[in-house]
């Protein structure tokens, strides 16, 4: 019986870590992205935003994808933000020089190539430089 107290006390001490690891690393993200927004203004949301040069694209750990096309920023929220980790590379499926609400963008692993899952994202809200 005292092994299985143990044992339980923990298994909760370690999910607890967990847990407050992940409630920082959401705080960092939403603090990064509220930085990147300062002096922005928000823009009616789009379904699909052009995306020319690939490298602009930033993840936001366990908060957004950010699309930096200069003037204006798009930012994105996926269903399930705890899915996006600035360690995977995003693969995409798509047709034509447009990223969409609809398209499947599948992670992998940075480190090991292996997948490590899906990421399906909301509207892209554009953020524009006040003058």
């Amino acid at each position: 019986m005292k092994k299985l107290i143990l044992a339980l006390a923990g298994a909760s001490m370690a999910l607890s870590s967990t847990v407050a690891y992940a409630e920082t690393q959401k705080e960092k993200g939403e603090a990064r992205l509220a930085k990147m927004l300062e002096g922005r203004e928000a823009g009616e949301p789009r379904n699909c935003i052009s995306t020319p040069i690939q490298d602009r694209l930033q993840i936001i750990n366990q908060t957004a994808v950010v699309y930096d096309a200069g003037k204006t920023i798009y930012v994105a929220r996926p269903d399930r933000p705890e899915d996006l980790d600035d360690r995977d590379i995003f693969v995409f499926k798509r047709f034509g020089s447009q990223l969409c609400r609809q398209d499947v963008i599948r992670t992998v692993d940075r480190s090991s190539g292996f997948p490590t899952g899906f990421v399906f994202l909301s509207d892209f809200v554009p953020y524009t430089k006040k003058d």
